[in-house]
């Protein structure tokens, strides 16, 4: 029996998983918060010294945590951008998350490229403030002598990875971590060191993609470790997900994303085209406004215990909130692409005028955008046979009534566990074994829509309705 390990690196912890090589089960854990000081008026910092990330990886894998360990994997947190000099020295602290100073060199990087059609064409992507390339353009405008010492550009697991290897010659990464750069093509395969010279004003070197399966290298004691990903792609692996799968995402904004043969290119951009950790792909499609639209109303209506609280009152209205209905684009939407627009409250009378039926059209207004995004890649070809259902309010009751039957397939919500530090480590097992390892997927809670499908229809043409007398021709 062989033991690997998975770290996942997330924005605020370093979490550790140790596993059975052969079945995936999980031997021991363990975790660490970085060392991170709060920003100025709260929130995550911008601006992160790496060498943070390492200390809570020291502090996770303490204790002989990975003794007996053969291969580690290594997932981390995606558009953290490494800016470095030609001898591997971090030019200035790493820029992480979604981050707003850069919002304006996005706008500039598609105004110098043309359209955001011409990004979507070279990359499968738009330039957005969290894309690694963006953060390089604020880098060139507002740090110009940084950037001009900048030689080599890494992410998170590709600085991780390096470093636990010893800071070899060679850098690497993985095909999944540099579809979300903005300078590497899905589609293709490739970097576009053009790009990288667009944002940057100068040349920079840039790592060799692995395969699926390769290893990074060997470190002098013997441990392999394995190319590394993004959490995305790790937790997509770690979940088991396949050719027929999607993943709906449910947090203060929502993401869809799915399992498919080829990239796509969108040229609305409403589409990210990601790479997966298997040499698949990922289509991806955000929407700005999921749990945000549930806290928003739980507020509204005065209850303390938020989702909760509020999921329990939905449970005491009935499917289409008595002609109720939310347009939940609380902070403008991105699917649609209507970034300047508010939500809308619809269907008002005196009979449907009562907290548990709001209740319910704020759970319908959720899904019901969240569908929208699903159908998007439906419209692409993107096959869908049942629906991953991912955040802490997959447990809400409400949300599992509803979603098999406004989604209109059947949904799975697998049980909380640490799905991007055991991706990682099964892609350590891959390379370790050099086979895909067959891991059994996680353990779910199945929903299907059942006899409820005509009403989910029905409630998804009501809330369609709306959609397009207030902004028509949307998804057009």
């Amino acid at each position: 029996m062989g033991i690997v390990a998975g770290l996942d690196s997330s924005p605020d912890f370093t979490r550790i998983v140790v596993c059975d090589a052969d079945t995936g089960a999980v031997l021991r854990q363990g975790y660490a918060p970085h060392p991170l000081e709060t920003a100025e008026g709260g929130g995550r910092p911008s601006d992160v010294d790496p060498q943070a990330w390492l200390l809570s990886l020291g502090e996770a894998a303490g204790g002989g945590l990975l003794e007996g360990v053969q291969a580690i994997g290594v997932s981390a947190q995606q558009n953290a951008l490494v800016p470095m000099d030609s001898q591997g020295n971090t030019v200035r602290p790493a820029l992480v998350g979604g981050d707003k100073r850069a919002q304006v060199a996005a706008a500039d990087l598609i105004d110098r490229l043309g359209s955001r059609e011409a990004w979507a064409e070279a990359v499968g992507s738009v330039p957005q403030a969290a894309l690694p390339i963006a953060k390089l353009r604020w880098l060139a405008r507002a740090e110009p002598e940084n950037a001009q010492r900048v030689g080599l550009l890494m992410q998170a697991h590709d600085w991780l990875v390096w470093q636990l290897l010893g800071r070899p010659a060679r850098r690497t990464t993985d095909r999944g971590g540099a579809s979300g750069t903005g300078y590497w093509s899905a589609a293709s395969g490739a970097w576009r060191p053009d790009l990288v010279e667009l944002a940057l004003g100068q040349q920079a070197v840039l790592p060799e993609v692995l395969g699926p399966g390769d290893a990074a290298g060997t470190t002098p004691e013997g441990l392999i470790i394995s190319a590394g990903t993004g959490e995305t792609m790790a937790a997509a692996f770690g979940l088991g997900v396949q050719a027929g799968d999607a993943v709906v995402s449910l947090g203060a904004s929502g993401s869809v994303m799915a399992v498919h043969h080829e990239a796509l290119v969108d040229s609305s951009g409403a589409i990210t085209s990601l790479a997966d950790a298997t040499g698949m792909h990922l289509p991806v499609v955000h929407t700005l406004n999921a749990v945000r639209a549930l806290r928003g109303t739980a507020e509204m209506l005065g209850l303390d215990g938020g989702p909760e609280e509020l999921s329990d009152l939905a449970m005491k209205s009935t499917p289409g909130a008595h002609g109720l209905v939310l347009l939940p684009y609380l902070e403008g939407e991105k699917t649609p692409n209507l970034p300047h627009t508010a939500g809308t409250l619809s269907g008002l009378r005196r009979e449907s005028m009562k907290p548990e039926h709001l209740a319910r059209a704020a759970f319908e207004g959720m899904l019901c955008g969240l569908a929208d995004a699903l159908d998007v890649l439906r419209g692409r070809g993107v096959q869908v046979r049942r629906v991953f259902l991912l955040g802490a309010a997959a447990e809400l009751h409400a949300v599992q009534a509803a979603a098999p039957m406004l989604f209109g397939t059947q949904v799975v919500v697998p049980q909380p566990a640490d799905y991007a530090a055991i991706g990682a480590a099964r892609q350590a097992a891959w390379a370790l074994s050099g086979q895909l390892p067959m891991w059994q997927g996680a353990a779910t809670q199945v929903f299907e829509p059942g006899e409820e499908l005509p009403v989910g229809q029905a409630v998804r043409q009501q809330y369609r309705a709306v959609r397009e007398q207030i902004h028509p021709g949307a998804f057009a």
